[in-house]
């Protein structure tokens, strides 16, 4: 009963600060919608000095309820198994995820505003899909097979076909969680054995353990 309290107690403490984050950005939608003012200028403008808040502030900022409404799930469902599977190093992969991505955005975007969180579930989905297949996890490509399902297109928007998103952002963010995911891959849930095994070697002892105008772009 211990180990089982003891997990519930992680799930909830791991589910904390995802739920925060997506209060945050619901806020400052709904602040947007009271005041009548928009955030947009705090939005990722490349190559200029004034867009460099964006870097910051880029991800807190959603064009329209249906902007918000398609990133809300699958950042706090990857945040959260951010923060569960790989506890020790989750606030340096969330931030670095978070910078590292909005700042090769700032140099190699396309000149308009981008804004949105896709750029952070791209790049946590990227970090535990790849991390699940260095560590040989079928629980955390589990989870990005998931997300990268009910989130829709995923691989076909790190691709031009739509203007009005920013697809560079959604690259960005995926190339940024794939650098990190071998950066820290000594870190994360067990090794429970190999997903690759062919049908001889599981014969052996070893077990299985289980965007409003097109002055800006949305990611």
């Amino acid at each position: 009963m211990d180990d089982i309290a003891h997990e519930k107690r992680r799930l909830l403490l791991s589910a904390l600060f995802p739920f925060l984050f997506v209060c945050l950005i619901w806020l400052i939608k709904i602040f947007e919608i009271i005041s009548g003012i928009s955030l947009v200028q705090f939005g990722l403008y490349p190559l200029k000095p004034q867009g460099l808040i964006g870097i910051l502030t880029g991800p807190l900022i959603h064009g329209d309820w249906r902007h918000l409404f398609n990133n809300t799930f699958p950042v706090f469902f990857l945040t959260w198994g951010i923060f569960y599977f790989y506890h020790e190093v989750a606030w340096r992969v969330f931030i670095l995820a978070y910078l590292i991505a909005q700042f090769w955005l700032w140099f190699f975007a396309r000149e308009a505003y981008h804004i949105g969180a896709s750029s952070l579930i791209y790049s946590f989905g990227a970090f535990v899909f790849v991390s699940g297949i260095i560590r040989r996890n079928r629980n955390l490509l589990a989870i990005s097979l998931l997300v990268a399902f009910l989130y829709g297109s995923m691989v076909w928007g790190i691709f031009p076909v739509d203007q009005r998103i920013s697809w560079e952002g959604h690259l960005m963010g995926m190339i940024a969680g794939i650098v990190l995911a071998f950066y820290y891959k000594n870190y994360g849930p067990p090794i429970p054995g190999t997903i690759f095994d062919d049908e001889e070697d599981e014969s052996d002892d070893e077990s299985f353990f289980t965007e409003e105008w097109k002055e800006y772009e949305t990611e």
